[in-house]
């Protein structure tokens, strides 16, 4: 990392002019359109072309990592107006958890900051200095995680995929987003790397500084359009719920999600797995490696299933077969033979942890006919408001409170019953006017909806 005194942002812009014909403050972009595929795009489908953007408008300046340093950011930021674009990246599948190894941040009057969170790690004082600035990010609830970390609060957000999905736009990716909105292509190619490393390469950096210098002209039109469509009380109670939603609680035996345990149902294989997870999840935060690169959870699962006895029948397995796993193969055995020695009671029970959710609607017919139809029903009607409105059902209304609502529906089952139930599971006031009343039709007479729905032959 460099130590320069000498913050990495400019009051400089470089303007060029998006499809909208609105200015955008973006870097060299070379002369020829090309029709590259945005990120998250069908490689078949027609794109439109995009110009992509290969310098940021300030050049790329050195990592903010000194207090000097970050101190001329602040007051540079103090000084300027306007939102204030952030983004963050990890090290995921690097590292353990989902600490941020870089901040970007960028404003009008003062430029882009590239900041070292390792080095500086509370950041508290750049969210005094901007006040209530409003903050712009893509995808905003992976983010705001991170930057409760580092003291960093906003005031106020504005979350560009939040307000693409409310749109109805078909990719919300950024760089997918950014081609559509702004006809400029933005590459990721940088977008899973190893954000811990130091010092960090400088194509890396360009690509970081480039992410949020798009943000500021995206956010606009993408706010004058919410505007059009009447939607922005809408996107403004969402950004809200995203800035204000609590740490979700620690997973009640995390261990569960381990991929492929679903084949299994013999309770002392899954006492195997439970052992292995818990031994790789120590390993793994003790050296703050991913646990997947210290054991891949096949091979938790072939262990599982094979059930050995011994190191060399372990190391037999083709997923402890490579130099890594072998070598901690004793460490494995030892937590195989921990769950192999449990007595009966101690077993995790294959039904998994109890649970006040619903079950899988897959099985509602045979559980509860009657909420099955009601969950059919409630179906129909979202689905016709989410193509009415061109927002996502899931957006519309969030899919655990339409599953418990179904399940167990309130009494008197009216429009006031529902909207107050669905307010206690999260739903937004939009949400509830939109929503609310049509729910409770179809739930208090599910059939009704079946009459009216159209058949799959007039719907095409």
């Amino acid at each position: 990392m460099s130590s320069a005194h000498t913050p990495s942002f400019s009051s400089r812009r470089t303007a060029d002019r998006g499809p909208s014909g609105d200015a955008v403050d973006v870097g060299t972009a070379r002369d020829a359109a090309t029709s590259s595929t945005p990120d998250g795009a069908d490689p078949g489908a027609p794109v439109p072309a995009v110009t992509p953007l290969t310098e940021p408008a300030d050049g790329v300046g050195p990592v903010i990592d000194t207090p000097e340093a970050f101190a001329e950011v602040v007051a540079a930021y103090a000084a300027a107006s306007g939102p204030v674009a952030a983004d963050a990246e990890r090290a995921s599948g690097y590292r353990y958890g989902q600490r941020t190894y870089l901040v970007q941040v960028r404003r009008e009057g003062a430029g882009t900051a590239l900041i070292d969170p390792i080095a500086i790690p509370d950041l508290s004082p750049l969210r005094e200095a901007v006040g209530d600035a409003e903050w712009i990010l893509h995808a905003a609830s992976q983010d705001l995680p991170g930057f409760a970390e580092q003291n960093l609060y906003p005031a106020r957000i504005f979350d560009t995929e939040l307000a693409a999905r409310l749109l109805g736009m078909e990719r919300v990716g950024l760089a997918a987003v950014i081609a559509e909105v702004l006809g400029l292509g933005l590459a990721k190619e940088h977008s899973a790397a190893d954000w811990s490393t130091r010092p960090l390469p400088e194509d890396w950096l360009r690509y970081a500084a480039l992410d949020v210098e798009v943000l500021i002209p995206l956010r606009k039109i993408l706010g004058e359009r919410l505007e059009e469509q009447g939607k922005a009380e809408w996107a403004a109670q969402e950004f809200e719920a995203v800035r204000t939603a609590p740490p979700p609680p620690p997973r009640e035996e995390p261990w569960r999600r381990t991929s492929g345990v679903h084949a299994l149902r013999n309770p002392r294989s899954l006492a195997v797995v439970r052992s292995l997870w818990e031994a790789r999840d120590e390993n793994a935060r003790r050296r703050d490696i991913a646990p997947g690169r210290v054991l891949p959870d096949r091979a938790i699962v072939a262990a599982a299933q094979a059930m050995p006895r011994s190191v060399p029948e372990l190391v037999k397995l083709p997923a402890f077969s490579g130099r890594n796993t072998a070598r901690r193969a004793a460490a494995w055995q030892h937590a195989i033979d921990q769950a192999l020695a449990l007595p009966q009671e101690a077993l995790p029970s294959a039904r998994g942890p109890r649970s006040d959710a619903p079950p899988p609607p897959r099985a509602w017919a045979d559980r509860d006919p009657a909420a099955a139809q009601r969950l059919d029903a409630a179906r129909v009607v979202v689905q016709a408001l989410s193509d009415e409105l061109s927002v996502p059902i899931e957006n519309l209304l969030q899919p655990d409170a339409l599953r418990r609502v179904c399940w167990t529906p309130p009494s008197p089952l009216d429009t006031e019953h529902v909207a107050q139930f669905l307010r206690g599971r999260g739903a937004r006031e939009w949400q509830l006017a939109l929503v609310a009343e049509p729910l409770a039709r179809a739930l208090a007479d599910p059939a009704s909806v079946a009459r009216t729905a159209p058949s799959p032959e007039s719907a095409s």
